[in-house]
């Protein structure tokens, strides 16, 4: 944010008189005439805090962070548009200041001397042409933020795809489980441990019809069968079913 353009020799003149003959510390070394500020080529800025009222001045500050102090940003743009930076002055620091001299120093200025037309002209279209620069930049950046908008839109949909699928995978993980065990219970022959002592009984007990063993492979019976066998055998019903 710019905070001061042009400043009048008498405002100029109050400054300089801070810290001298006036009370508050020095901010400048210029009287009078003696400032590009005095002729509309230099202006003073201060960073705007987020709420768009406060102003900062900490050099050090990294509002977007971007791992670059605010501060050293402002200044790299100033610098690409032509301006010198009070920064890099050795007398005195100015570090709030820029100035376009457009090569005129403040004596020159003091007897009336002033930019041409054509220093202006030119420095008006580096200023415009970065300027454009800048807007087509700002106009990717919208194209961009708008892809990656349409981008999560779609990751938000596959991810719902995503849970719906995994859902159904283990709704059906569980049905092949089920079907798995009720297979096995009909394929698997192997007498449950539980089941050895009834179907050795109805192996060793004849039938009543034609005195065959109402089981013939004691070493074989599937869990249905079993369950059966261990049934009739506790109920002593194996002499009325037969084999």
């Amino acid at each position: 944010m710019i905070t001061q353009g042009l400043r009048t020799i008498a405002k100029q003149d109050a400054l300089y008189a801070q810290g001298r003959t006036k009370p508050g510390p020095i901010v400048t070394n210029a009287r009078g005439g003696h400032s590009y500020h005095n002729y509309g080529l230099a202006i003073d800025f201060a960073l705007l805090q987020p709420d768009g009222r406060n102003v900062s001045w900490d050099m050090n500050r990294d509002g977007n962070g971007d791992r670059v102090a605010d501060w050293k940003g402002v200044v790299q743009q100033a610098k690409a548009l032509g301006f010198e930076w009070g920064g890099d002055w050795t007398s005195i620091k100015d570090y709030p200041h820029f100035q376009m001299t457009f090569g005129l120093v403040l004596s020159a200025l003091r007897s009336g001397a002033k930019p041409t037309a054509a220093q202006v002209k030119a420095a008006y279209a580096v200023i415009d042409k970065l300027q454009g620069e800048a807007e087509e930049d700002m106009s990717k950046i919208e194209v961009l933020e708008t892809q990656i908008k349409e981008l999560a839109e779609v990751v938000a949909g596959l991810t719902n795809s995503k849970d719906a699928l995994k859902g159904q995978v283990l709704q059906q993980a569980g049905e092949i489980k089920e079907l798995g065990r009720a297979i096995l219970e009909l394929t698997d022959t192997t007498p449950p441990k539980w089941s050895l002592e009834a179907i050795q009984a109805l192996h060793d007990t004849p039938s009543v019809f034609n005195g065959n063993p109402v089981i013939d492979t004691p070493d074989k019976a599937t869990k249905t069968e079993a369950r059966i066998f261990t049934v009739l055998y506790r109920l002593d019903l194996a002499r009325l079913k037969g084999d």
